[in-house]
Formats: structure tokens, C-alpha cells, sequence
């Protein structure tokens, strides 16, 4: 018989892929760790029971979560990742020749370390760029310690369970705030909001109470079943979201960046949301 991985998503709803062949299988100083293979996803990465991020389609998530706001910004130089050990986000980041530095914080070493050894495609050399700063801290702890600040804070971070539970409250997205330049964004992933709504609905609250202007864009992904995965978005210059099509055109275009899923039409469309979901963060549909 295949031995088969069961994630619970929810009461009631489980998500299930067969395991093909186990690569790695560890306890962590943090969590349970496993990483296999899957005929139709490729590798996998899970985490205490929860899959994170998969060979297959993980170009969507994370050209979303970094193209996005830094395409929006226009002149992005310093960028802080919180979380993100398999180094796919440092990857995308990194593909932006205007990005002078990037801090990368990660609470639990040995991701990385097993990340770079199974799943090497993602970080593809990234952790070895120049630019790269490594540091093996709480996302918290770093913040509320650093006197630094960055254009794009990115928040790549696992459910709002053990060691990521306080990258979802409001101490947390204050910190983040108190480490943004003027104008500077704040990302963070929000999962699927049809399964997830109150994770979506928590997030807006206290975005609402720290930043001039916030919403949530999204990405359909494979591997996070359940409907659309939903990206938070804080910044105090509104105008960053108002971009006219042609602005994000032109500066896609000088990036010289080829991508497999994000485009200036995507990036514009991704902030329309449905109904469902506006009436959960307390916003009006257009």
C-alpha cells in the first residue's frame, strides 16, 4: 500500500498526497519536519503536519509575495525576510538588481540547512549571494531589538501555530512598522481565506490600527487547497496600491525579470477581492 500524507486543513476537510519516496524525516529543535517526494507536486516540505511549500508551484507564491510589493515601491534598496527558510523568497528577492541588501531572519537553523540539502532548486544559490545576511533569531526578537529599517518587510511565514503564532499579532506587525522606512511595505502571507477567514479577519484588524492603508491581494495555489491564498498588505502611502497599469508595466519591463505567473496584470488584479472576504474585513466593494 503508498504510504500517504494527511494534513488536516480543517474540521471536516483533509488534504492528502501520496508519499512516493521520504527524503528526509527529522525533529528540529522546533518542530517536526518532513520532506518527500510526490509524483504530482515534486518534493514536498512539511512542518508539524502542515504542508509549506512544494517543487511544483511554489513560483506562484513567492513571485507574488516579493514582485508585488517591490514593483509597487519602485526604488526598493533594503529588504528584511521573516521566516522563509527554504530561500525561494530570498531567491525572488535577490532577482532585483536595485536590492542592495536583504536580512533574512529564521528562527530554526536546521530548515535551512535541509532545505539547501533536498530542496536546492528553491533558495538556488541565494544564500550565498553577497547581498545575503543571514540571521538565526525569533522574527519578534529581532525586530523589537533592531534599530534598522527597510523598504519591504516580507513575513513568509508557516500557520499561526508554535513558533509562528506571534508573527500574526498586533506586537508583532507594530514591530514591523517601527523597522519600515517612510513608505516602506509590509507583506505577509494569510492563507486561504475561505478556510482560514478569521486568520484574514485578525490580520485587518490590526493592520487597521497601525497603517494609513491595508488590504489583501491573492494568488490561486495548488498546493494550499481551499480556494484563493490571500497576501496582507501595510503601508502608510496609499498610493503604492493605486498604481496605473503602465507604471507597473514599465518597471517590470526595466527589470528585466522572467516570470511564470506574475504579470502587471496580475499584480493589478490580484487586490480585487470577492465579496465574501470584503465584507470579512469590514471593507466595501468598489
Amino acid at each position: 500500500m503508498t504510504d500517504k500524507y494527511r494534513e488536516r486543513v480543517c474540521n471536516g476537510y483533509d488534504h492528502l498526497l501520496t508519499i512516493d519516496e521520504r527524503l528526509c524525516e527529522v525533529r528540529t529543535d522546533y518542530q517536526h519536519l518532513l520532506i518527500f517526494r510526490n509524483r504530482a507536486f515534486g518534493r514536498v516540505l512539511a512542518l508539524d503536519g502542515v504542508i509549506q511549500t512544494t517543487e511544483a508551484d511554489e513560483f506562484i507564491y513567492h513571485e507574488m509575495m516579493v514582485h508585488v510589493p517591490i514593483l509597487a515601491h519602485g526604488s526598493v534598496r533594503r529588504v528584511l525576510i521573516i521566516g522563509g527558510g527554504d530561500g525561494a523568497m530570498l531567491r525572488e528577492v535577490l532577482r532585483h538588481r536595485s536590492v542592495e541588501q536583504v536580512i533574512q531572519v529564521e528562527i530554526d537553523q536546521s530548515v535551512i540547512e535541509l532545505c539547501r540539502k533536498y530542496l536546492p532548486n528553491h533558495s538556488n544559490g541565494a544564500f550565498n549571494d553577497p547581498r545575503t545576511r543571514l540571521v538565526i533569531d525569533d522574527g519578534l526578537h529581532f525586530l523589537e531589538q533592531s534599530d534598522q529599517r527597510f523598504d519591504v518587510i516580507l513575513t513568509d511565514s508557516t500557520d499561526p501555530e508554535g513558533p509562528a503564532a506571534m508573527l500574526f499579532s498586533e506586537q508583532y506587525y507594530e514591530a514591523c512598522k517601527g523597522c519600515l522606512t517612510p513608505g516602506g511595505v509590509l507583506v505577509t502571507q494569510n492563507g486561504v481565506a475561505f478556510l482560514q477567514l478569521e486568520e484574514v479577519r485578525s490580520s485587518a484588524r490590526h493592520f487597521k490600527a497601525l497603517f494609513r492603508d491595508w488590504h489583501f491581494f491573492s494568488a490561486a495555489i495548488p498546493t494550499y487547497a481551499g480556494g484563493i491564498m490571500v497576501f496582507g498588505w501595510a503601508s502608510d502611502n496609499p498610493e503604492l496600491r493605486q498604481h496605473r497599469l503602465q507604471t507597473v508595466q514599465q518597471r517590470f519591463s526595466r527589470s528585466g525579470i522572467t516570470t511564470r505567473y506574475y504579470t502587471p496584470d496580475i499584480h493589478r488584479s490580484a487586490f480585487a477581492l470577492p465579496q465574501y472576504i470584503l465584507d470579512a474585513i469590514g471593507k466595501p466593494s468598489r
